[in-house]
């Protein structure tokens, strides 16, 4: 791939446009890396679920409890006291 864009005319693009296009390419190169990067990332993660529930773990659980360890304790109390309001709402506990 050129550096250079030739328009339909056939000239050269002046030199800042090859610096632009050399750090375009850069951005889009690294990204690409990144994303590479995600995707073994996520096959770890897929490799470390497996092997729990190899070892009897419920991976769903485990699951959820990741997604609380992100959260806010207020948070977390506050919607497990709406959930327990519409259980009870519900005759469900």
């Amino acid at each position: 791939m050129s550096d250079v864009y030739e328009g339909e005319s056939g000239t050269s693009a002046p030199s800042t446009y090859r610096v632009a296009a050399d750090e375009l390419r850069q951005f889009i190169e690294r990204f690409e890396r990144l994303e590479a990067e995600k995707k073994d990332i996520a096959d770890q993660q897929k490799e470390v679920m497996a092997e729990a529930k190899g070892r009897g773990y419920d991976t769903k659980v485990m699951r959820k409890v990741i997604a609380l360890r992100k959260r806010e304790p207020d948070d977390i109390a506050e919607e497990e006291a709406v959930l327990d309001m519409y259980k009870q709402a519900l005759g469900m506990s």
